[in-house]
């Protein structure tokens, strides 16, 4: 696994950084910030829910000691590191992820939040005009013999915040629609359930759907079933397909709320994601989901289809981003 990763790193990485590394590239000048964050597949709630060990057994648990050799190295005047509320409960061994995080950092010489305060933490993607329902733990951490007040760094943030949420209607309630064929054909050799003129955005195309999804979806959306007793999606799922599934299978977007949170999970399939047109019985694009995410219109995503889902739900909402990366740029100019 390790020579796999390593080769795969190297290919992915631009000449300058398999050259130089990135102490190289960095060289003597001064860190501002750090920003990332470990995979959150490990801490996820839902992750750990699926997994027989609940997610204890996973390497990626401890990714974190890689980030906090990042900001050991370059001890930057402040740092950002971004991860599911998950992380706050998750306990591998015989310790908490957070307090292991929360002392190594002491460590190194930076304050952050105490454990018990991290709830305070934890940002809403709506707060910051993303059409999306995604909670994220954002920790700061400032450099302790520069007196930075952490709270102030908190609060310049916090002062990013909009108070008027985003909608599905918002982000892709302009665009062109497509409606299912009578029948599923073949065009140049691929297996096309839908028409439309979408194709004139880039990546707005729908997946292919079998007749009987299609008419699921149309069935799901008109009759409302999103509000259906949980136990009732779930026997409307197993008496259809045949299945002892514990999960509901389906949810369609609503057109006044914001989206669920985006996962990766859309590059399997987009049961969860129908889209919230009955007549249109299909699940959201590549385009809808990158736009749901709050990228740019004209962002492109280069990869399979699979890929590009996978890509645009494991990424952080660039407008949520941004405004935090704003946040905390003028903390640093004052």
């Amino acid at each position: 696994w390790q020579d796999d990763a390593v080769e795969r790193f190297a290919s992915s990485n631009h000449t300058d950084v398999i050259a130089q590394g990135v102490c190289g590239l960095v060289a003597d000048r001064t860190v501002d910030v750090v920003i990332g964050g470990p995979p959150c597949q490990a801490y996820s709630i839902a992750g750990r829910a699926q997994d027989k060990n609940s997610m204890k057994d996973d390497y990626r648990n401890y990714l974190f000691e890689s980030f906090i050799e990042v900001v050991k190295q370059f001890k930057p005047k402040l740092f950002v590191f971004e991860n599911v509320p998950g992380i706050l409960s998750a306990k591998p061994g015989d310790k908490l992820v957070i307090d292991r995080i929360f002392e190594a950092f002491q460590e190194i010489g930076y304050q952050v939040k105490a454990p018990a305060q991290m709830k305070d933490a934890i940002y809403t993607a709506t707060d910051f005009a993303v059409p999306q329902k995604r909670n994220r733990v954002i920790i700061i951490g400032v450099r302790k013999d520069l007196n930075y007040d952490l709270e102030a760094v908190y609060h310049a943030i916090d002062e990013k915040k909009t108070t008027h949420i985003q909608t599905v209607a918002d982000a892709i309630g302009h665009l062109p629609k497509f409606m299912p064929l009578p029948e599923p054909m073949k065009i140049n050799g691929k297996n096309v359930s839908h028409y439309g003129d979408g194709e004139q955005i880039a990546q707005h195309s729908p997946r292919y759907h079998n007749p009987s999804d299609v008419q699921i979806f149309k069935q799901w959306v008109a009759q409302g079933m999103n509000k259906w007793p949980n136990d009732k999606k779930i026997n409307f799922y197993n008496q259809l397909k045949g299945k002892a599934s514990n999960h509901s299978k389906y949810r369609n977007l609503e057109w006044d709320q914001p989206s669920p949170t985006v996962v990766a999970h859309l590059y399997k399939d987009g049961l969860m994601f129908i889209h919230p047109d009955a007549e249109q019985a299909r699940s959201i694009s590549i385009r809808e989901a990158a736009l749901l995410q709050s990228f740019p219109l004209d962002y492109q995503f280069v990869g399979s289809a699979g890929y590009c889902y996978k890509m645009i739900g494991n990424a952080v909402p660039p407008l949520m981003a941004e405004k935090i990366a704003i946040g905390i740029s003028q903390f640093l100019d004052q």
